[in-house]
């Protein structure tokens, strides 16, 4: 299974923005698709946003809609989260994770991913 790590997380005020980063021990070829969660205290992991590996395709949680962009740079086999516009709600540790059977869809189930990164804490607080 791929390796996932994550980086970039931190303290930010509201308004403000942060990039994520998530490098990935290989992009191979049967990797289809690699989305950013995040899991608020005392609530539900979420997706956040996905990116297919194969078009680079990319949904985003109406939550994030407009204020996160997600991508992906091949050669250094990284996916980034650029999070602007920030707010307090946003508080969460964000995790990467891959899925090697199906690619990246409007409601795509949590459960389908295989592989996880450890997180990162990211805080939005004046």
């Amino acid at each position: 299974q791929v390796q996932l790590v994550e980086s970039g997380g931190g303290l930010v005020q509201p308004g403000g923005s942060l990039t994520l980063s998530c490098a990935a021990s290989d992009f191979t070829s049967d990797l289809y698709a690699i989305g950013w969660l995040r899991q608020a205290p005392g609530k539900e992991r979420e997706g956040v946003s996905c990116i297919s590996t194969s078009d680079g395709s990319t949904f985003y949680a109406d939550s994030v809609k407009g204020r996160f962009t997600i991508s992906r740079d091949n050669a250094k086999n990284t996916v980034y989260l650029q999070m602007n516009s920030l707010k307090p709600e946003d508080t969460a540790v964000y995790s990467c994770a891959a899925d090697h059977r199906y690619d990246c869809s409007r409601y795509k189930p949590i459960y389908e991913y295989d592989s996880w990164g450890q997180g990162t804490q990211v805080t939005v607080s004046s």
